[in-house]
């Protein structure tokens, strides 16, 4: 059975800190979504209950020397209509670190997210970001992390990953700076054989595969940005194979009017082959490409509007969000519109779509979000 790592270091954080200062935090939210695109025997109509505790320490060992621990909870209920459609309660975060001002090393349950673009992400390989999710929550991995600063325009990372079926991906990343830009490599290997999606990509890997990828971005008079990733399975050509090539450009400005208006667009080009038998005649040649236009606007102290739209253009199809965020300093209230394709739009198998309303058909939607 899987074992996770976080419980690696629980004994120690019992030990560390019974007996010092820790700090207590939380999220609290509730989400309130209708939708016209419901599955057979499910309402229209679901509530979003969600609490994430946590608590942390934190102890400086030096000038230059960090020890801290995080640990949090995820406590979710959904429920459609009156009645409980889904309920989860597992850990969200559970890490030790110690740091310098040279070198940072992580262990547990984390977040590992990295890349310029913002929406259509080919190197969303370990997040589950969301520009469109106001809570900012994203799923973490159990991991060992490494990262070493030589330099402050030079970065070299380096992670193992523990997988669901106690199978260990690694991988690392080299980021260095320079005057014309930002530039990232990252590489990774991941020797599970079994089906799985990849990050938020609409893009399945059936074999052990190497990922590869390539970014830039560029901040001057304007935003400019690249993310270009490779996936292909690590097996003999002659048996069955996933091979994808991924490349988004994006650019962003903002324009001088009332507190400024910032304007994104990216585009994504997705170029795959696939083979499901030993059989040369089943391979499938996939092309997709996909195009985010986002405004933003901040109205006073309090109010921020945002209105996106992505485009599908081999499949025809158009997703449309608007959102209206008022925050205050401990709480915010969020109110949605979307109008998205229906789940029998979608190419991916229905193993892989969420059950839940969200993203599907056309929707309103409130949010509110309590943080302490």
């Amino acid at each position: 059975m899987k074992k996770p790592l976080f419980l690696i270091f629980i004994i120690y954080f019992n030990v560390i800190v019974f007996g010092q200062e820790v700090v207590f935090k939380g999220q609290f939210w509730s989400n309130n979504l209708y939708s016209d695109d419901a599955l057979k025997e499910q309402s229209s109509f679901e509530t979003q209950l969600g609490y994430i505790p946590t608590i942390s320490y934190l102890r400086y060992l030096s000038d230059e020397k960090l020890f801290d621990i995080e640990w949090a909870y995820r406590i979710n209920r959904i429920y459609s209509g009156d009645a409980l459609f889904s309920s989860v309660e597992r850990p969200y975060r559970g890490w030790v670190r110690y740091s310098t001002s040279k070198m940072e090393a992580r262990l547990g349950l984390q977040k590992i997210a990295f890349g310029p673009a913002q929406v259509l992400r080919p190197t969303s390989w370990f997040d589950t970001i969301d520009l469109r999710d106001p809570t900012g929550q994203t799923d973490g991995v159990e991991a060992f992390r490494l990262r070493i600063f030589p330099s402050n325009s030079l970065s070299l990372w380096s992670w193992v990953i523990n997988s669901n079926s106690d199978t260990l991906s690694y991988g690392g990343r080299l980021e260095v700076t320079t005057l014309g830009g930002d530039w990232g490599l990252t590489l990774h290997q991941d020797p599970v054989a079994s089906r799985k999606q990849v990050g938020l990509l609409p893009i399945v890997m059936s074999e052990p595969n190497t990922r590869a990828a390539i970014d830039y971005r560029y901040d001057g008079f304007v935003g400019l940005w690249f993310e270009g990733a490779s996936l292909f399975s690590s097996v003999d050509y002659h048996s069955n194979y996933d091979r994808y090539n991924l490349l988004t450009l994006g650019g962003d400005f903002t324009f001088p009017i009332g507190n400024g208006i910032l304007v994104m667009t990216e585009s994504m080009q997705i170029y795959g082959t696939t083979r499901t038998d030993y059989d040369i005649a089943s391979e499938e040649t996939i092309e997709q490409t996909y195009t985010v236009f986002m405004a933003s606007m901040p109205v006073g102290l309090l109010h921020r509007f945002m209105a996106v739209a992505q485009l599908d253009w081999e499949g025809k199809q158009t997703y449309y969000y608007w959102h209206w965020g008022i925050t205050y300093d401990r709480f915010s209230l969020n109110f949605s519109l979307s109008s998205n394709p229906k789940r029998i739009d979608y190419a991916l198998e229905d193993e892989y779509l969420p059950t839940s309303l969200a993203g599907f058909g056309n929707g309103l939607q409130f949010a509110f979000i309590y943080n302490h």
